[in-house]
């Protein structure tokens, strides 16, 4: 399979905010081969990667000079099983909330509280995406990636990937070296339905539910996320924009002496987790707009493309929301996506 390159490639299509910043070389990867192609291609083996899966976790502010390497591998395979449980591999490429639907359909669960994040299987354990009381890491196995280094595969557990919240080793010590091309999860035979989330008790409820399925959980999820997120087809976004801020015990409880409405929950080791859309909906920031970039209406935590935004409207507006959160609550936010 032979690599396809472009040249001068506008990323529009390629990334959910639909900013048109452009890529000096953009390379789609079907196989892992054509990694080691790339690596062997006498100038671009010397240029800057940027890696990408859906482009849901990317705000372009300028042109990229380097390569942009574009995973698109499918396929899904049942490593093997027992009576309890099955392990499933699936490529890179392979859309992630398809990807749950799927493994939901063969009566395999654990993935269905992470219904309808936007991306691809191979950018989730980076990020070690989460939703509604539900982790990657709790049905992560292990995963296969390409180092640039040396062009080699290797499998990494989940000790080995130090998953945190939206975190990993591929944010640290394998930044811009490892590239994922397949992930295993062991997925559970028998439903253990996970509804302590707030929300999805309450949507459970609202629809007279009492003992859900997995695919009624999944249901629900989505139903949640449809109200509160726009649809990246219809605006530009990149889903939740900023982490929920982790503090110390004694800040929270601080500021909930201040803030007695304050959002919060706990985060083990003496520390709380703040819920950066209270905060910055408590900052007035909601529905409001600057230039062509806007805070969605419905969820102050999502910042979106009001049509013809550019990357620096974006984090213009993004810098501006982290100062009014750091100067009413002393709090500092940290966006999620990667700024270019």
């Amino acid at each position: 399979m032979t690599l396809t390159l472009q040249e001068y490639c506008s990323l529009a299509r390629y990334h959910t905010f639909g900013i048109p910043a452009k890529a000096r070389w953009l390379a789609t990867i079907e196989a892992a081969t054509q990694l080691d192609e790339l690596k062997a291609h006498p100038v671009l083996s010397t240029q800057p990667w940027l890696v990408i899966g859906g482009g849901s976790n990317l705000l372009p502010t300028q042109d990229y000079p380097g390569v942009v390497v574009r995973m698109v591998m499918e396929g899904k395979t049942l490593v093997r099983e027992n009576d309890d449980h099955v392990w499933i591999e699936a490529a890179a490429g392979e859309n992630w909330h398809a990807f749950v639907q799927w493994t939901l359909a063969n009566g395999w669960y654990g993935l269905e509280n992470l219904s309808l994040i936007p991306g691809t299987v191979g950018a989730a354990p980076i990020q070690n995406i989460g939703a509604y009381g539900v982790e990657l890491k709790d049905c992560f196995e292990s995963l296969t990636a390409w180092s640039k280094d040396d062009g080699h595969l290797f499998t990494l557990d989940r000790e080995a990937c130090a998953f945190g919240y939206r975190d990993s080793v591929f944010k640290h010590a394998l930044k811009d070296n490892a590239v994922i091309v397949s992930v295993c999860f062991r997925l559970s035979k028998t439903p253990d339905v996970k509804t302590g989330y707030g929300e999805i008790e309450r949507e459970l409820a609202n629809t007279g539910i009492r003992q859900p399925t997995p695919a009624q959980v999944a249901q629900a999820v989505i139903h949640i996320r449809q109200r509160k997120l726009p649809d990246p087809a219809v605006i530009g976004n990149a889903g939740s924009f900023f982490k929920n801020p982790v503090v110390a015990q004694a800040q929270a409880d601080l500021l909930s002496e201040q803030f007695p409405a304050l959002v919060r929950y706990p985060a083990g080791e003496g520390r709380v987790k703040l819920a950066a859309g209270w905060l910055i909906d408590q900052c007035g920031w909601k529905g409001k707009n600057m230039g062509n970039a806007g805070v969605y209406d419905k969820q102050a935590l999502v910042l979106v493309n009001r049509g013809g935004a550019t990357g620096a409207e974006v984090k213009a507006l993004a810098e501006a929301i982290m100062a009014s959160v750091r100067q009413k609550f002393g709090v500092q936010l940290e966006p999620e996506p990667i700024i270019l």
